[in-house]
């Protein structure tokens, strides 16, 4: 069955009410926290395969994103990128829909109308970005969640969370066009955007895999990983040391961190008068990144 340039494999579910949980890489999938936190949810509620772009070509770059070569035992098979989407159900309440997008490089449109009527095709209720970003936060804090709801409702219930509201201004996906116009066919949306300090770069960060299903399980009611949890503190751990090994071998270090600190806690408990971070902090990013690079 095709659904705008999706192709669905039959036979097609007929979902009770579902909700879409979505990530987008790779600009908003730091750490790729959202993609594991997807993966996570998928396996919980036993999801199965529903489809893919009948032809990723037309929309993405593959100098760019590119297809991987993997060996079996006696061939070897090409994975060509593709924005993919799956189903769970559940016996009780509403089933979901799990869309694993890709920032598209062209005919962005289009693609974005495909997924539109994908969400028409399955009577979507309710549209949910998560992903992760980079800020100027210490790691010394817990991770902020912010995000944005489409009505005053929904986003009281993710600030009863502990989500924050999001006043982010700046560069973003083409994909935020998805969200807008969700709104306008009548489906809720909200987003959830963990944030993770910007002179941590890891491949995997479970602390912000964590964050994000502790606020997704009190929205509904789905388990924590006992073994990212594990990992989570291993990562906390280890950070902690080096950050203090830098410290020891340059003690100014400690006097930014206390500014990152001081910046982390005004914003949380919203004070007016934010302290500026001075352009100290700012090499102290770029020398400590380097450092926990290194390490």
């Amino acid at each position: 069955m095709k659904v705008g340039a999706f192709e669905l494999n039959e036979p097609v579910p007929k979902l009770n009410k579902p909700h879409a949980l979505a990530t987008i890489r790779p600009l908003i999938d730091v750490g790729n926290v959202g993609t594991l936190t997807l993966s996570r949810l998928e396996s919980y509620l036993d999801s199965h395969d529903l489809g893919m772009l009948q032809r990723p070509g037309g929309f993405f770059d593959f100098t760019r994103y590119r297809p991987q070569i993997f060996l079996k035992e006696d061939h070897s098979e090409l994975h060509v990128p593709n924005a993919t989407v799956s189903y769970g159900e559940r016996e009780e309440d509403h089933d979901f829909l799990f869309l694993n997008l890709l920032e598209p490089h062209t005919l962005a449109e289009e693609y974005i109308e495909s997924i539109l009527k994908l969400l028409t095709a399955f009577d979507v209720k309710r549209y949910c970005l998560i992903g992760a970003m980079h800020d100027m936060v210490p790691h010394t804090r817990p991770l902020i969640v912010s995000g944005r709801a489409s009505n005053l409702r929904l986003q009281s219930e993710m600030e009863a969370v502990g989500v924050m509201s999001s006043d982010y201004q700046g560069p973003t996906t083409i994909l935020h066009k998805l969200s807008q116009q969700a709104v306008d066919m009548g489906v809720e949306t909200l987003s959830l955007i963990v944030h993770l300090p910007q002179y941590l770069i890891m491949e995997e960060d479970f602390r912000g895999v964590v964050r994000l299903m502790e606020i997704l399980g009190t929205l509904y009611e789905f388990p924590l990983s006992e073994a990212d949890a594990d990992k989570a503190k291993d990562q906390t751990d280890q950070v902690n040391k080096m950050a203090e090994r830098l410290i020891q071998m340059e003690p100014r270090y400690r006097h930014i961190r206390s500014q990152l600190e001081a910046h982390y806690d005004a914003r949380v408990s919203q004070r007016g008068g934010e302290p500026k971070l001075s352009p100290e902090v700012e090499k102290f990013l770029q020398d400590l990144g380097r450092r926990f690079d290194q390490n």
